[in-house]
């Protein structure tokens, strides 16, 4: 016991903290359907679309390489093409339905 607690109260209390830290930490470095964004540039961007295809190249009649849903926040490119934002190498969305998150360079 230290200070009244059992030892087996405190394990378990410091597991599950430690397990709720790891959960909280990892959390933002998630992205949606394998779509990330390349990052390096310091533009970021969200979806106003209910679902936006990502596209191999900036060409609406491109193959679809991943999606995201509405909010879904992500790194982005400086780079348009043929109205058509640059996220990573072979992943561009429609500008139409992205807005640039306000402080980022984009």
């Amino acid at each position: 016991m230290f200070l009244g607690i059992p030892k087996r109260a405190l394990i378990i209390v410091a597991v599950l903290a430690g397990i709720g830290l790891i959960y909280v930490m990892g959390t933002d470095k998630q992205s949606p359907e394998g779509a990330e964004g390349g990052g390096s540039s310091g533009c970021r961007v969200t979806v106003t679309a209910d679902v936006l295809n990502v596209r191999a190249a900036p060409d609406a009649g491109s193959e679809i390489v991943g999606k995201f849903n509405q909010n879904a926040e992500t790194d982005a490119q400086v780079e348009v093409q043929n109205g058509f934002r640059k996220l990573a190498d072979d992943k561009w969305a429609s500008t139409d339905y992205l807005q640039p998150v306000s402080g980022t360079n984009c």
